[in-house]
């Protein structure tokens, strides 16, 4: 059976022109198919759609995007459908077409001597990584999603990941973009040059932009040399004060070889021990804070785990560190960062969860935790605080479980009011409400509230010059 059309527009008629284009496998219309791409994967939105579209080339989403327009018909695009903002869902008020992008997924142009690779939107990012791999290059963009997540979604919500300090959000890893603006024509921006100034970087509109402006369609993407040695420790610190000083002294240390530098709480640790298979505390003792650091070099000397090992005997002395594990080998560093997955894992089992993904300047998250933290204990005794996440670029998971006690749903019907409170708090130091997951639907309100208004009259200025229609994922980013 069908799904229902949400609107009264002539679907019918559309439906039957997108079919003649696409084929029958490029539209999906029945129910039960279409369910698992209407869901986001936290739960808290479920969308509605007349049908999906799956266009296999950049002329096929081309062509349909020209029907759609035609018919007056706003689109959603979407990718491997693993955001955490409701940003790929189509809502009912919108009457929108799901296009999902995940047939196109090949590699164009894969060139080591020039460190690039040209690949569709509907990559699987781990593929993309693979890819590299095979040419003994790097890719480093690293997400928890890399599995099912795609390229095109990835650089859409300009996804952020464990290697931020290193190599940049994935707005820093894109050298050309190819994209389906929202009347139909095609921007072939693909390029491998890193310098070219002639202008406006029209790539850095789309980045970020979660399909409000155009549809990525492909993308020319940094490759990096392969590290030929990593160091890994897991690290006990006194307070979230020594981890901002370890960092510190472990990228001047090892002349910034520094890939990862990940806080992580012991109620998380609790968390993961109690609720996830495989995971061991690696250090005797427990402590209130932990850090999860890599480095990386480009030689395979053993030096990297000498200086490791000397820096944190150095922190040590300094009081900076309690207690420190050091990865003897691969399958010990990936125990690990085992811990640092399970974490997320964990919190799953352990009630209802308000999330918050935020940044701040990194000096400053000691005094956000600091801050964060009684805050959200006052307004709901018996919280459980999980403060997790990439204390390299200061951005942290400020995830909040229930109480044990406490009826879930009556907790959930909270996030609003603690969102607002945290957030708050994070403008207040100078932050943003939002560090990598993007805006979406969820959080339209809060970033019309916090950002100051001229800049958000600069975006609708925008959105209007290239989607004046608002055909273009309308109700996601801003709200016009």
């Amino acid at each position: 059976m069908d799904a229902p059309s949400p609107k009264t527009a002539d679907f019918d008629d559309l439906r039957a022109k997108l079919t003649a284009l696409l084929g029958e496998k490029g539209v999906v219309g029945d129910a039960e198919a279409l369910a698992p791409f209407l869901k986001e994967q936290r739960g808290r939105y479920a969308g509605q759609a007349p049908f999906m579209i799956r266009p296999a080339s950049t002329d096929e989403v081309s062509q349909a995007v020209v029907l759609c327009a035609e018919a007056g018909v706003p689109m959603v695009p979407q990718g491997g459908n693993t955001g955490l903002v409701a940003g790929a869902v189509p809502f009912a008020a919108d009457g929108a077409v799901l296009i999902n992008l995940g047939r196109m997924a090949r590699v164009r142009v894969l060139d080591p001597t020039d460190y690039s690779i040209t690949v569709e939107a509907g990559c699987v990012l781990q593929d993309v990584q693979a890819a590299a791999e095979a040419v003994d290059r790097l890719f480093p963009l690293s997400l928890g999603a890399e599995g099912s997540c795609q390229i095109g979604g990835n650089l859409s919500t300009n996804a952020g990941g464990i290697h931020v300090l290193r190599y940049g959000n994935a707005r820093d890893l894109v050298l050309g973009l190819e994209v389906v603006l929202a009347d139909g024509r095609i921007w072939d921006g693909l390029t491998a040059l890193r310098k070219d100034n002639t202008g406006y970087d029209l790539k850095h509109l789309f980045v970020g932009a979660e399909g409000t402006l155009g549809i990525i369609t492909a993308a020319t993407l940094k490759l990096f040399p392969r590290p030929r040695e990593t160091a890994v420790a897991f690290v006990a610190i006194p307070t979230p004060e020594a981890a901002i000083d370890l960092l510190a002294r472990t990228r001047a240390a090892s002349g910034d070889r520094v890939t990862a530098f990940e806080l992580i709480p012991r109620i998380g640790l609790d968390f993961a021990l109690r609720r996830v298979a495989g995971i061991e505390d690696p250090l005797a003792e427990p402590h209130d804070w932990y850090v999860l650091m890599e480095l990386a070099a480009g030689q395979s000397d053993g030096g990297l785990a000498g200086v490791l090992e000397d820096l944190l005997a150095d922190a040590h002395e300094a009081s900076l560190v309690i207690d420190a594990a050091l990865a003897a080998n691969e399958r010990q560093a990936a125990a690990f960062w085992r811990i640092r997955e399970g974490l997320v894992e964990g919190q799953k089992f352990e009630g209802g969860s308000i999330k918050h993904d935020v940044s701040v300047p990194v000096s400053r998250v000691p005094v956000f935790l600091e801050r964060a933290l009684t805050l959200v204990r006052e307004m709901v005794p018996g919280i459980r605080p999980v403060a997790f996440g990439h204390l390299g670029d200061g951005n942290i998971h400020f995830n909040l479980s229930q109480p044990e006690d406490a009826d879930r749903e009556a907790y959930l019907a909270r996030w609003d009011e603690v969102n607002h409170a945290v957030h708050s708090l994070v403008v207040e130091l100078g932050g943003s409400i939002s560090a990598e997951h993007g805006i979406g639907y969820m959080k339209v309100a809060e970033n019309a509230h916090f950002k100051a208004p001229l800049e958000i009259d600069m975006m609708r200025s925008v959105k209007a010059a290239l989607d004046p229609q608002n055909l273009m994922n309308p109700g996601k980013v801003i709200a016009l």
